[in-house]
Formats: C-alpha cells, structure tokens, sequence
C-alpha cells in the first residue's frame, strides 16, 4: 500500500518483520504488557493466531525513506468470526446476512483475548506523530475500501486515541469493566472498612468459608515459576473452558513462552488443599507506567470448592496490590458480581468505522440507543454502590 509522497505503509502478516526494539521502541511513556512484541509474537509462534484461527495477521506498518524502523505501527487482524473481542457485534454481522451481503472478513485493531485499555496508534514522539497516527487511520480506511472488507472496529483505545478516531469519522461504543482501586491502603482490613456493612460481612463469609476448607495459597512471581506450575496453571485455564463445552482460545506453550520472554511481568496464585494444588489464577504486572497496574487474566479449578474463585481470584490478588503498591486491579471483562467485591464501574470505549453507507447510519442509530442504555445502568450501578456514603464514590 502507498501512503502519501514521505510515507510508505505496508501490511505486515508476521510481527517478525520488525525487529523486537524497533516494536517496542513505539509504546511510549504508558505500555501495557499485550502490547510488546513479547506478547504479540507468542500468539503468532504458538499459533493462537494466524492459520486457520480465524485472526489473520495484518499489521500495518508506516516506514519513512530514511528510517530502517517503522515510525507507526498499528497491531491488526482481519477477522472471519467475532469469538475472542469482548466487544459484541453478533447482530451486526447477523444484519448483514439477512441482506444478503458478508460481514466478514472485518479489520479488527486490538489485542487478541485481551479486553485492556492501551494504546492503538503505536507512535513515537516527534514533530511528524499526529500526521503518522492520522495515516494510519487513513490507511486503514483504505485497506476497506480497496478490499472487500466490510468495516474496522478498533477496541480498548486510549483516550487521546479514541478521540482522534472520532474525528476521522470513526462511531464510538461504550462499555463497562469493573476495576479495584487502590487508595493507598496499608492492609486488606483498611480496603474493607471502607466498605459497606453488607459487603464487608459478605467478603468476611466468603473468605472464611475457603479458609475453613482447609484452602492456603502460595504466591510465585514470574521468574520463580517452573514448568509444571505452568503446567498446572493452564491444566486449570483450559478446564474453565471444557466446563462450559468450549475450547480455550491459548496454548500451554503460548504460556510456556511468556514465562521465558517476559516473566517479570507475571505473578501466578496457586491454591492448595491438603498440599495438593486445587485451583490458580494469573496476573499481569505492569510497573512501566505512572500507573501501576495488574490484570487478572485467567483462573480455573480443578475441583470445586465454595468461593474458591472469588478468593482466588479477587481478594488474593487485591492483598497482592497492597501489599506490593499497585494502584489498579482490572479484573477483566463485564462481571458486575465483581461490584459487590469492591470492584467499580470503569467506562471503555470503541470505535468503529463501516464502509457500507446504510449500514454505517443503522450501526449509528444503534449505538445511540445503546449508549443511553449504558448511561442508565451506570446510574443504576450508582445506587447499589459498595462503598460507604463517606467513601469514595463513583
């Protein structure tokens, strides 16, 4: 693809056609983990995207004459399914059969399985960044119109982001995720006191319940994990999906090959009854930014126990926050259980641009309708709020 007279865009169906430095060179001040090219080369390496998966790799990258490193990069995939998004738009793939036209392939921009808010437009500081991210959105409008593509959806944007997609005529899309904030809480005990009755008693029960099971737990940071905690861990991961007659979308070595090329980033809590492991749970660690922030990605159990998961799960790693200075715990995609756990509602955005004009307008009236959706159940999660009235609120 050409770009204008002083870039060259290309697409990019292999991470590996630009080197590890030259990727992570263009995350700027504030990464998360998923966006290394660590993380984004164990998806392709161990297949979980690219063949058959259904995630067809398609990078776009922009190049100036004299830089042998790309100066923009945009981590992007053409979708044959919408599995794996945490951003819904079944119905709009279902409108478009129903008139007899395809909806996919799509052009996503987001990061496989992992619904985290981070940056989109990958570019480094300089006098040319704005004109390079906004190339990059304009190619990609053409990589639609040149190809029979139905529509981009680009998912979990950082604000800066977001907004300049919405000036280029992207629609925006709002969510809800439920994140733990740390106010600088010197034990779990001062988090709970700033809980309601009700939800401080429940959390108490809860906690004691898989204490009383004879549950202990055992923290292991990345670099001290071995093989066969791994081996356990995705044991737990994959059967999470078997119970519900699905396939998990990763690969034991997909696991295997971050605890070799970013273990700092990983912290794994492994349950126990009896000296036999039971249960596990993954968090991601990101101390880069002026945000520190872990994310809780995966779980499962090998067998059941009452509150297993909220204590593996939540409370487990919200000590682990306190105890090592975390600001922020996002506990993963929709959930409002989570609420009652001392988790609070977090917008999330999207943005989407469909090259079909009529369904462009009915996809708008769409999102007009949902967001005022969205607008009333944040309200309505307002009044059923955790905290205390003299606490900190929504």
């Amino acid at each position: 693809m050409s770009a204008n007279n002083s870039f060259e865009c290309r697409i990019l169906n292999s991470i590996h056609l630009v080197s590890k430095e030259g990727w992570n060179h263009l995350l700027g001040k504030d990464p998360t983990p998923f966006l290394r090219h660590e993380f984004l080369s164990a998806l392709e390496d161990c297949a979980c995207v690219g063949g058959n998966t259904g995630w067809q790799i398609a990078h776009l990258a922009i190049y100036a004459s004299d830089h042998e490193n790309p100066i923009g990069l945009m981590p992007l995939y053409l979708k044959s399914h919408s599995y794996g998004e945490y951003v819904f738009d079944w119905s709009w793939a279902e409108a478009y059969q129903q008139h007899g036209l395809s909806y996919y392939p799509k052009a996503l921009c987001a990061i496989p399985f992992t619904p985290v808010r981070g940056a989109r437009l990958l570019v480094g500081e300089g006098k040319e960044s704005d004109a390079i991210r906004i190339q990059l959105i304009e190619q990609l409008k053409q990589l639609l119109i040149q190809n029979e593509i139905s529509s981009a959806h680009v998912l979990f944007a950082e604000q800066n982001t977001q907004e300049l997609l919405l000036k280029q005529g992207f629609m925006a899309r709002d969510a809800i995720q439920f994140h733990w904030q740390n106010h600088a809480y010197q034990n779990m005990e001062e988090f709970l006191s700033q809980l309601n009755m009700k939800r401080r008693k429940n959390i108490r029960s809860e906690r004691s319940q898989v204490q009383k099971a004879g549950i202990s737990f055992r923290h292991i940071d990345g670099p001290d994990a071995t093989k066969e905690d791994w081996a356990f861990f995705y044991r737990c991961y994959a059967n999470t999906y078997y119970e519900h007659r699905s396939s998990p979308y990763l690969s034991e070595s997909f696991f295997q090959m971050l605890a070799q090329t970013m273990p700092e980033n990983l912290h794994l809590i492994v349950a126990h009854r009896n000296e036999q492991a039971i249960a596990a749970s993954l968090l991601f660690v990101d101390r880069s930014g002026q945000t520190k922030t872990a994310y809780g990605r995966y779980w499962g159990a090998l067998e059941y126990v009452p509150c297993l998961h909220f204590e593996t799960a939540y409370y487990q790693a919200i000590e682990y926050c306190i105890s090592h200075g975390i600001d922020v715990f996002e506990g993963g995609a929709q959930g409002q259980h989570k609420m009652a756990r001392g988790f609070m509602p977090v917008k999330m955005q999207s943005a989407h641009w469909i090259k079909d004009p009529e369904f462009s307008k009915a996809v708008e009236r769409f999102l007009i309708r949902e967001s005022g959706g969205i607008e009333n159940y944040i309200d309505e999660l307002a009044e059923h709020s955790p905290l205390k009235a003299s606490s900190v609120t929504l």
